[in-house]
């Protein structure tokens, strides 16, 4: 095995780990301030879950991104799929400045629908390079649809 094929992954679980950790560094005045004053649902998880699951949710998508930047299919398909990959990783970190840091559940609602469609397709472009690469992101999938809806409440709530 090539050492880049190791490399790669865990230079792609690096720059998740960065954009969502970097997003969170910047917005975490709110969380213990602003974000303690909203109207939430009865389904919204304790504020100590949230750290454990993106950090693994990151790690799966650094990984995935890896093997498909591995992947000896067509330069042109894996760079398409790594740009929406890229993109997508620009509307994951976007979510938390609209939220947070701007104090705007409405807007961060337009903004995770866009989110969650970049993920599915996404999704479909890994699908089409290595498939296991997009199974991997069911669980992401999962808890950004769970988060659209708890967002959603939460601006019509407030």
């Amino acid at each position: 095995m090539k050492i880049q094929h190791i490399l790669r992954p865990l230079l792609c679980v690096f720059l998740c780990l960065l954009i969502g950790g970097g997003s969170g560094f910047l917005t975490m005045d709110s969380i213990n301030t602003w974000y303690t004053t909203l109207n939430k649902p009865f389904f919204t998880p304790p504020n100590w879950i949230f750290g454990p699951v993106w950090t693994i949710l990151y790690t799966i998508m650094g990984i995935s991104a890896g093997l498909v930047w591995n992947n000896s299919c067509n330069k042109k398909t894996k760079n398409k799929a790594l740009g929406v990959f890229t993109a997508h990783m620009l509307l994951n970190g976007l979510w938390s400045i609209l939220f947070f840091g701007f104090m705007n559940p409405e807007l961060a609602f337009i903004e995770i629908l866009l989110f969650l469609g970049s993920i599915l397709y996404y999704s479909k472009l890994f699908h089409a390079i290595y498939p296991l690469t997009a199974w991997m992101q069911v669980p992401y999938i999962t808890w950004v649809t769970f988060a659209t809806l708890l967002n959603g409440s939460i601006a019509w709530l407030n």
